[in-house]
């Protein structure tokens, strides 16, 4: 086989293992940005889950002091 040869296999060789390094790299560049963003997610999801809306059980309550405020109301 001429050198000629040799030297595109060389060269070929050296392109696909730099290429494939490269791609390497940004999988796990791509698999840390995924933990962060399941990290924050959860974050997320447990300030929502801290900052929802009351129950029902409000309205009952507000009916239970309903006397008391009609008495403040009052003086």
């Amino acid at each position: 086989m001429p050198a000629a040869a040799w030297m595109t296999l060389i060269v070929a060789a050296l392109i696909i293992a730099i290429t494939a390094v490269g791609l390497l790299r940004i999988i796990f560049h791509l698999r840390a940005i995924r933990a962060t963003l399941v990290t924050t997610t959860g974050g997320v999801q447990a300030v929502a889950r801290l900052t929802a809306p009351v129950p029902d059980r409000l309205a009952s309550v507000n009916a239970s002091l309903k006397p008391v405020r009609d008495f403040c109301e009052g003086v």
